[in-house]
């Protein structure tokens, strides 16, 4: 598979036939997809963790987060594994560019920050990550599992959790709620 292949800084949307009880009616932020395989996270699916729980646990600040912040589940894969996604840079010990100006960072200094309030602006906590085997992502999407769709960031940081697979299938330009669940092969 060549570069242009990959769907890195792409959302990675169930089609409505997907019943995979992990995956069904998500949205998944692909971090990472080559020739190993691929690792995404899903946006969509909020745990019933507040965020200041989660850091009171890790013994960290947390004074200057808002009382709504939550956490989301972000796949089955590692739940224990936290990801920041957010906007900004900010020099964190450990982060990855996923596209232009949105950036993946797992290290706890981002999260000390957050906690006092001098952290990104724009930001999502997730637990766990989806992950795929070598060829099994294209395999999925040639069965009609998933359509794929460039990174909006509005749907990540401004549309409730709730409303993002259905704003996410928007971008596709088509009511894919109309599709058919059978992939047709000429």
């Amino acid at each position: 598979m060549s570069d242009e292949d990959y769907l890195k800084h792409q959302f990675l949307v169930a089609m409505p036939s997907l019943e995979d009880d992990n995956f069904s009616h998500t949205v998944s932020l692909l971090c990472e997809h080559n020739d190993d395989g691929a690792i995404g996270l899903v946006i969509n699916r909020p745990t019933e963790l507040k965020l200041a729980e989660m850091m009171e646990q890790m013994e960290l600040e947390h004074d200057a987060l808002a009382d709504e912040a939550i956490v989301f589940w972000g796949g089955p894969v590692q739940p224990e594994r936290g990801f920041v996604v957010h906007r900004e840079p900010g020099g964190w010990e450990s982060s990855l560019e996923v596209s232009s100006g949105l950036f993946i960072t797992t290290s706890r200094d981002i999260l000390r920050a957050i906690g006092k309030g001098e952290g990104p602006h724009d930001y999502i906590v997730v637990l766990g990550y989806a992950g795929w085997d070598a060829g099994q992502l294209e395999h999925e999407i040639l069965h009609n599992s998933w359509l794929n769709t460039p990174i909006d960031e509005q749907i990540l940081f401004r549309i409730p959790a709730r409303d993002r697979w259905q704003a996410a299938t928007r971008l596709l330009g088509v009511d894919v709620t109309q599709l058919a669940g059978d992939a047709g092969h000429a």
